[in-house]
């Protein structure tokens, strides 16, 4: 019984800290990111069989014995943050339910356009969750999933044209003698920008992936970038405050599930995320971006998989061959991961003048036998890549390698967003981004 009483002692701190702060929705939000994060940690150990026994399992193929490891269990981490989340629900709007003036009449100050965007955006990731368990269980084709995350953001669309309805974009000063404007109207065009980040940034998370912790690791330094940037902008621009909110509020409770998930996802992993996961995660991204109104910061966070989706192009658009798994491949000698291989022999001439490209680029590294004819070349993922420039490497120095280069880019993400927007938009007057 002790024992009992000292494992809850954590979560009953963290629920004993939230009621003293109830009336603190930030602090509020934390306490529950870090409920879910430990409930998250303590729940995978307890699900792990379950899942393996209903088939929810497979082979980790980057290990010598390729163990048994229970798939999906992104799952878990996404409906407890649910919980966390319809918790919170209330807490944002606290202050309108005490107003003694609080009526149902013409004069209500409830600010239900808020409301409906915190629900829009709960609405889309509980889509993007249930879409994404559904690819695991059923191994849906490439060319119907990658509309999945259309169809989970349309709620999210909706709400926003309902509530902001703004379809108008902030012109860089080198291109506004050219339209006459500051401001250009898109009308449609700029719903279908935000679909597409929608699919994007939930797709991008999944083709980064295959290697033990960095499906969670890449999504966990993301989503700091972003609450850093959150916070900066809370600090700097108050009248944006309201957004910058509501973005920490989505993403405090989803970085506490990531960390406890990653916990058993890291190398050697003891559960896999699944697309579950990926899809989830990246969905988390385009909602605090479309609600926050600042995509374009979001994907400056998000360069290495913007990098990682362009070079992977002549593959995922079958100019040259793709291999159903293009995760490094584990030389058993060594123990460590090398960068895994395509055959060259059947690319067309537009796929060979594209490998030739990034070969003059260095971005590629094309193997010919003795007589110079070209025989098979790493595949087109940064982790290959990553793997050619810097050599074979533990599966775990792989991951932290991409995180690294994660965190890099947000750094350097930072200094375009603070110090060089001012070469292209005038901060005094633009201040969504």
């Amino acid at each position: 019984m002790y024992e009992g009483f000292r494992s809850l002692m954590p979560s009953g701190l963290i629920v004993a800290v939230m009621a003293a702060g109830f009336h603190n929705p930030l602090a509020v939000s934390l306490c529950l990111a870090a409920l879910a994060g430990t409930f998250t940690f303590k729940a995978i150990p307890l699900v792990r069989h379950v899942f393996i026994s209903h088939g929810r399992f497979g082979e980790d193929k980057l290990k010598k014995d390729k163990p048994i490891t229970p798939e999906s269990l992104g799952a878990v981490a996404g409906v407890l943050y649910f919980f966390a989340m319809f918790l919170f629900i209330p807490v944002p709007f606290i202050r309108w339910f005490r107003e003694s003036d609080y009526s149902l009449g013409e004069e209500m100050s409830f600010p239900h356009d808020k409301f409906a965007q915190f629900l829009g955006g709960l609405l889309s990731l509980l889509s993007m969750l249930f879409l994404g368990f559904a690819d695991d269980v059923l191994d849906i084709r490439w060319r119907v999933k990658i509309w999945f995350p259309l169809i989970a953001s349309m709620p999210l669309l909706m709400v926003y044209a309902i509530t902001y309805g703004g379809t108008d974009i902030v012109l860089p000063i080198v291109l506004r003698p050219l339209f006459g404007t500051k401001l250009l109207h898109l009308g449609g065009l700029y719903y279908c920008y935000m679909a597409a980040l929608a699919i994007f940034s939930t797709n991008a998370i999944n083709i980064l992936a295959g290697v033990n912790g960095v499906e969670a690791g890449q999504a966990l330094i993301i989503g700091l970038s972003i609450v850093f940037n959150d916070l900066l902008q809370l600090h700097n621009n108050p009248s944006r405050a309201d957004a910058h909110l509501t973005s920490l509020y989505f993403l405090l409770p989803f970085i506490g599930v990531t960390l406890g998930f990653l916990k058993h996802n890291w190398y050697p992993a003891k559960a896999f995320p699944g697309d579950t996961y990926c899809y989830f995660a990246g969905m988390v991204f385009a909602v605090v971006g479309i609600l926050g109104n600042f995509s374009k910061t979001v994907l400056l966070f998000m360069v290495p998989q913007i990098f990682n989706f362009v070079y992977s192009c002549p593959q995922l658009f079958h100019f040259v061959e793709c291999p159903r798994h293009r995760m490094p491949s584990l030389n058993v000698n060594t123990g460590l991961l090398e960068a895994s291989r395509f055959k060259v022999d059947k690319v067309g001439r537009l796929g060979w003048a594209m490998l030739r490209i990034l070969e003059i680029l260095h971005l590629i590294e094309i193997r010919r036998d003795e007589q110079g004819k070209p025989v098979d070349a790493n595949n087109l993922t940064l982790m290959s890549l990553l793997l050619v420039k810097f050599g074979p490497m533990r599966e775990d120095s792989l991951a932290l390698s991409v995180m690294a280069m994660q965190a890099l880019c947000s750094c350097l993400a930072f200094v375009v967003r603070y110090q060089l927007v001012h070469l292209v938009y005038n901060e005094a007057e633009d201040d969504r981004h």
